[in-house]
C-alpha cells in the first residue's frame, strides 16, 4: 500500500475553502467563530502575528452565569455583542468575519448580528 488517503468532511472542506480568503491582518483582525452542540466561541484573530487579541464565549465566567437559561440564538448574540465591547475597549473597528465553514444562518448569524449592534464593522 502507498499511502493512506485522508478524506475530509464537507464542513473541513468548506473551512479550507473559506480560510484560503479571509486573513487577519492587525488593522483589521479575523473574528473567528466556533460553534458545538453545548457553546458558541468567538476570537479576534491577528494571523500576521498568530496572536488572538480577544475571545469570548459562552463557557467564559462573566456570560455563563448571566446566560444559563436562555436559548442558543439568544446566547450567540449576547456573545456578539460581549466580543464586539471588548474590541472596542482595544481599538479596534473593523474585523473580516470567519464563519468557520458554517452557514451564515442562526447563531453563526445571531452573533455576527451582536457583534454589530456592538459597533463592529464587517
Amino acid at each position: 500500500m502507498a499511502g493512506r488517503v485522508e478524506t475530509m468532511s464537507g464542513w473541513q472542506r468548506r473551512k479550507a475553502r473559506v480560510r484560503k480568503k479571509v486573513r487577519g491582518t492587525t488593522e483589521r483582525p479575523r473574528l473567528n467563530v466556533y460553534r458545538s452542540n453545548r457553546h458558541i466561541y468567538a476570537q479576534l484573530v491577528d494571523d500576521i502575528t498568530s496572536t488572538t487579541l480577544a475571545a469570548a464565549s459562552t463557557a467564559t465566567k462573566e456570560l455563563s452565569d448571566a446566560l444559563s437559561k436562555a436559548n442558543k440564538i439568544d446566547v450567540a448574540k449576547k456573545v456578539g455583542e460581549f466580543i464586539g465591547k471588548l474590541a472596542k475597549s482595544k481599538g479596534i473597528k473593523k474585523v473580516v468575519f470567519d464563519r468557520n465553514g458554517y452557514i451564515y444562518h442562526g447563531r453563526v448569524k445571531a452573533l455576527a448580528d451582536g457583534a454589530r449592534e456592538a459597533g463592529l464593522d464587517f
